[in-house]
């Protein structure tokens, strides 16, 4: 059996489960009314900058641009103490090997998309020699985007064995598979692609592009959470989580924060299994955390 049959077949592999959009929205509207102050809050918001993928995803990028972006994630923020540096930064693939020119020497990962991003509309032979194309160029980690026409017209298959095949061509890159929930319509669509992308070799599963609306919603990414924790619990396997598109304050990341624990556990807090695609987010949290150790509420521009 050839690799593409093997995981065009785990298309079949998984039943088909259906989510109550009512019950999941009002278990996410839970977490909202948590409440995290002090010391708990302080070391809160810094994981949330050891999680972030700090990201420039723009057609007027440049190197300078570039650069720029790796100088903040290897320093957020100059002048506060104990402030790590962000888990990546996510680039076009034009601009792979600057970036880890950047980084290097670093704990930051060198993460970009690729497959034809936004749009995924590309043959698939284009794609896969993209992805090639930005391991080689040092790519730690490669953001594809699924099919999702072929998708929502029921072409599972095609889904599954896309990314089969950009999951080998990523070697030993980690693969990041983005839903793009807010064109999936339903619930029962996020979840069905979830546990589809996990059964065919994704790494992390991840709502959006940042091109669309109706990203990352709460009840959309405890759909995603729940899919992680049950593919967990049947196979012994952790599944990453990146929700991006729209979280951007620190007092949403927080929130987010305490879904992950109660749905997945203290091991999914880390930059290892969950991610914010957010870059605005990390303004927000600097300037909270600025705050906390300076004392007055710093203006946007004076973030750096």
């Amino acid at each position: 059996m050839t690799a593409a049959s093997s995981h065009s077949s785990s298309a079949d592999n998984f039943k088909r489960r259906r989510v109550d959009r009512v019950a999941s929205d009002g278990r996410a509207a839970s977490f909202t009314t948590r409440s995290v102050k002090n010391a708990a809050k302080i070391q809160g918001l810094r994981w949330v900058v050891s999680m972030t993928d700090l990201t420039t995803l723009e057609g007027k990028d440049s190197p300078q641009t570039v650069r720029a972006l790796c100088r903040k994630a290897l320093r957020p923020a100059v002048g506060v103490d104990g402030i790590p540096a962000v888990a990546a930064v996510c680039v076009y693939p034009a601009f792979v090997a600057l970036a880890k020119e950047c980084v290097a020497g670093s704990s930051v990962q060198v993460a970009s998309v690729a497959t034809s991003f936004p749009s995924g509309q590309a043959p698939l032979a284009l794609r896969l020699e993209e992805v090639r194309q930005v391991v080689q160029d040092g790519a730690d980690e490669v953001d594809m985007v699924i099919s999702r026409g072929a998708f929502l017209a029921g072409d599972k298959h095609r889904v599954s064995d896309e990314i089969s095949a950009v999951k080998t061509a990523c070697g030993a890159a980690h693969l990041k598979v983005i839903l793009e929930t807010g064109e999936l319509e339903t619930y029962d669509n996020v979840r069905w692609a979830s546990d589809l992308a996990i059964h065919a070799g994704a790494d992390f599963i991840k709502t959006s592009t940042g091109k669309v609306s109706l990203a990352a919603i709460m009840g959309v990414i405890l759909v995603m959470l729940e899919a992680i924790r049950d593919h967990f619990l049947s196979s012994g396997k952790m599944i990453g989580m990146k929700p991006a598109g729209g979280i951007r304050s620190a007092k949403e990341a927080l929130h987010y924060l305490i879904m992950v624990k109660e749905t997945l556990g203290d091991a999914w807090l880390s930059p290892q299994w969950f991610r914010f695609g957010a870059s605005s987010l990390l303004d927000d949290v600097l300037r909270q955390l600025r705050k906390q150790e300076l004392g007055p509420y710093t203006a946007h521009y004076d973030v750096y």
